[in-house]
């Protein structure tokens, strides 16, 4: 079907059917002109195709249309065996001029002149191919327009003088993905859009806004764009063949979107879209489905890609999508529209069993919150891992940010009160409501974290999640501005923190590895990967906290001073020798070798802290110790070695099937080289580089837990 619309607005640009190029003013009659490259010029082309697989195809497409002569030279009318060297000179001088051929090499230029045809179309409407053609040439307009439009959607777009169309298709040998109808009269509409199947841009107002692609992968857009592009091209409108069950989507742009699209695109905006995207599907007493006028499949396939990504971002992301109110909401009217529509056409059983899914995955999520709900924390006083407040759970909960806990914040003279407040309560909150109870004046106070060695951290009044994300053995105090300096250690902090005197030769060493693996597990499997997100950007940019990233990060130090502590306090030279061995023993059962265990967390943290100089310099012990055991460690020092980017450590790791425990400190390292060393916006357009690359870390930790711990559920 045709449409004829005087909107400029532009939509997206991979059209899979209902294209068609429309004469913008019927009446005018103007000769339009295009140049033609054909499959006949091999060396060109091949060269051509070499400059796509370098990743430099989208430099082809030019940024601005420009004017140009109508007049084409008549030597390009001759076929190319009749072309003489004077013919193809002036041609190629025509060439030179050409926007859309100005990054070409001069060889290609001339080979170009060769084979180059220029074509003529006197008649408004000719057709120069049709969706499905075989690619078998490239155009360039010199004189006219044209307009794209799409059923639906009207104009979404116009080619200018100086825009060049179908090269993709002749480069893949792929089918024409839509019809160009050339109406060339001359216009001063628009920008200008390529239609090709896998290299995309796109225009909204005057920037660049939609994804630049190079061979499926996605390189730059705006968030609405690229959510426009994954609806159209990612997920398959046809039913049956779509993302279904429990699979999780297995197109690295669709994931990639999914685990990153908080840092450029809020959930609120992107249910927003999603919204936006299914309105033309709603039923009204004006509108139906089966209207003559509209395209019944088309419309039924965007409303099945609508619930596909829905499905898919909940299988992915899980409860943060259920904790979002807009995409709650989103979520239950969704599965009422699909159940409608379902009952009254028969053609939605398929998307309808995709919402009862999620609805099922939804009622679950708020079952368990309702048994876990009031949970109580405690942030010991004397430096002891963070746990249930009375708590008799046999497995770890997820911290969530509306769980209470309690802790303690000090003055200088060592006084302090006790808090019950939310873990995501902001700095501010609390150094006022320490303040209050400690009978200090608000004016000019600062909330700080005093180490065991004396540092002092201080706290931005919008940093959050402050009692989880303190170092081991580090405590809150709240102070005046101007006396930080008088902030000291507590006596408690510069002594070995308080614990049960247990003999370590009591326990076997694989069971010691097998229950510390069990924890760390536990530790690790709360941790969301948005919490490596608002790790590395700022918790205060998301208003969340990563209390359960903390924890985790909190358990590698618990356990590598541990190894210290045991061996510092213990005077015994031969008890030392034995604990030594012992320590050296667990890291074994943690590392790659025991296959049931592939604790590289706790592998570290038992390495470097038998690394520690405290320990190092315990020159006795060492040369106690038997050569086996020092030839081990020697090798799990080279395991660990920092160089080369941890080359040793991930070509280990790499050898590994899940379940694994990580070593998280390297991830959050990943995470914030890539932060820092890109730039989240280029141009006005989201670097999806860059999320790609976070997306690669998050999906490290998304594997090393795709398969449950034995003996975890």
């Amino acid at each position: 079907m045709e449409y004829k619309c005087g909107t400029s607005d532009v939509a997206t640009l991979e059209l899979r059917k209902h294209v068609q190029l429309v004469k913008k003013r019927a009446g005018e009659e103007e000769t339009s002109f295009t140049l033609k490259v054909s499959l006949r010029c091999n060396v060109a082309a091949s060269r051509l195709i070499n400059t796509a697989e370098d990743g430099h195809f989208t430099s082809i497409i030019p940024s601005f249309p420009i004017k140009l002569s109508g007049v084409a030279p008549r030597n390009a009318n001759l076929g190319s065996h009749d072309r003489t060297p004077e013919d193809m000179e002036t041609i190629y001088e025509e060439l030179l001029h050409i926007k859309a051929l100005s990054h070409l090499s001069i060889s290609v230029k001339r080979e170009l002149a060769a084979v180059i045809v220029f074509e003529a179309h006197t008649h408004p409407g000719a057709i120069l191919f049709n969706q499905g053609d075989e690619g078998r040439s490239w155009y360039i307009i010199l004189r006219g327009s044209v307009d794209v439009v799409i059923h639906g959607k009207g104009t979404v777009t116009t080619l200018q003088e100086g825009d060049d169309f179908g090269k993709l298709a002749l480069i893949n040998d792929a089918p024409r993905p839509c019809v160009h109808r050339s109406w060339f009269p001359d216009s001063s509409r628009g920008d200008s859009l390529e239609m090709r199947p896998s290299v995309i841009r796109q225009l909204d107002d005057a920037p660049f806004v939609c994804p630049l692609l190079y061979r499926y992968t996605v390189m730059a857009g705006t968030p609405q764009k690229m959510v426009e592009h994954l609806l159209e091209t990612r997920l398959d409108g046809r039913g049956g063949g779509g993302v279904g069950g429990n699979m999780l989507p297995s197109d690295p742009f669709l994931e990639d979107f999914l685990l990153t699209h908080i840092v450029f695109m809020p959930t609120n905006q992107l249910v927003a879209e999603l919204a936006r995207q299914y309105p033309l599907l709603i039923l009204t007493t004006n509108y139906r489905i089966d209207s003559p006028s509209q395209d019944r499949e088309f419309l039924l396939a965007c409303k099945r890609r609508v619930v596909q990504f829905l499905h898919c971002w909940v299988l992915t992301i899980r409860h943060p999508v259920f904790d979002d109110p807009s995409a709650l909401a989103f979520l239950e009217e969704l599965a009422s529209e699909v159940e409608a529509d379902c009952i009254q056409w028969n053609t939605l059983e398929e998307e309808a069993s995709l919402m009862h899914h999620v609805m099922s995955q939804l009622k679950r999520y708020q079952d368990d919150r309702a048994n876990h709900s009031g949970q109580k924390w405690k942030l010991p006083p004397c430096g002891q891992p963070i746990s249930l407040f009375g708590g008799d759970n046999q497995t770890r909960t997820v911290i969530r940010a509306t769980d209470d806990i309690i802790f303690r914040v000090y003055c200088a003279d060592h006084t302090y009160c006790t808090l019950r407040l939310p873990v995501n309560a902001s700095a501010e909150t609390i150094k006022l409501s320490a303040a209050d109870k400690l009978k200090l004046r608000h004016s000019e106070l600062v909330l700080a974290e005093v180490k065991s060695n004396g540092e002092r951290v201080t706290f931005r009044d919008t940093d959050l999640g402050i009692p989880t994300s303190l170092s081991l053995n580090g405590r809150i105090f709240v102070s005046p501005r101007d006396h930080l300096d008088a902030l000291t250690c507590l006596t408690e902090q510069e002594n070995a923190t308080e614990g049960l005197e247990v003999d370590l030769e009591l326990f076997s060493t694989k069971e010691l590895a097998y229950h510390m693996t069990l924890f760390d597990w536990d530790l690790f499997w709360c941790v969301h990967e948005y919490e490596l997100i608002y790790h590395t950007f700022g918790r205060h940019h998301f208003g969340q906290v990563t209390a359960n990233l903390d924890v985790f990060l909190r358990r590698f130090n618990e356990i590598q001073f541990w190894v210290v502590t045991e061996l510092c306090l213990t005077t015994s030279l031969s008890k030392r020798v034995q604990i030594l061995r012992k320590m050296i023993k667990l890291a074994a059962y943690s590392e790659r070798n025991c296959k049931e265990y592939q604790n590289l967390n706790a592998f570290f943290a038992i390495v470097m802290g038998l690394s520690n100089v405290a320990v190092s310099r315990l020159s006795l012990t060492w040369e106690k110790l038997p050569s086996k055991f020092r030839k081990t460690y020697t090798e799990f020092e080279a395991l660990i070695d920092p160089s080369r980017n941890h080359r040793a450590y991930r070509i280990s790791v790499g050898k590994l099937q899940p379940p694994v425990v990580p070593f998280m400190p390297l991830l959050l390292k990943d995470m914030t080289f890539t932060h820092e060393g890109n730039k989240t916006c280029i141009d006005g357009l989201i670097n999806f580089e860059k999320m790609h690359m976070l997306a690669q870390t998050m999906r490290t930790i998304r594997y090393c837990r795709s398969r449950h711990l034995g003996g975890m559920e």
